[in-house]
């Protein structure tokens, strides 16, 4: 296999975006959870409690993950305290091509995780 990089991506965006995502789902620790997380999010938005059961994860794992993601501005979080949900965030939406091409590209095997 060929050194795998940001270079990978292919999808049009900036390329500060790009590495962002190349970071957050590729690289870096626990960048298969984020997948995870992003995946159930795209479709609804969830509190910390929720994903750790539909996910299977220790609730602090979920917790840390969001943390991150939404240090980034990938995810949001609405409501407060016991209420408080997360969904994605506009970044994430005018960039989700970049999430998928990633994701397709790991199924495949054409990247690896770091």
């Amino acid at each position: 296999m060929k050194n795998q990089s940001v270079r990978t991506i292919e999808s049009y965006a900036h390329s500060e975006i790009k590495k962002l995502f190349w970071f957050l789902f590729v690289e870096s620790r626990g960048a298969n959870t984020r997948i995870r997380i992003i995946s159930v999010l795209r479709n609804i938005s969830r509190n910390r409690y929720k994903l750790s059961v539909e996910l299977d994860l220790d609730y602090k794992a979920i917790q840390h993950h969001l943390k991150l993601l939404e240090k980034n501005n990938l995810v949001i979080k609405t409501g407060n305290r016991y209420g408080l949900t997360y969904c994605v965030s506009a970044l994430f939406d005018n960039n989700e091509i970049i999430f998928d091409e990633i994701v397709d590209k790991l199924k495949n095997g054409v990247i690896k995780f770091g």
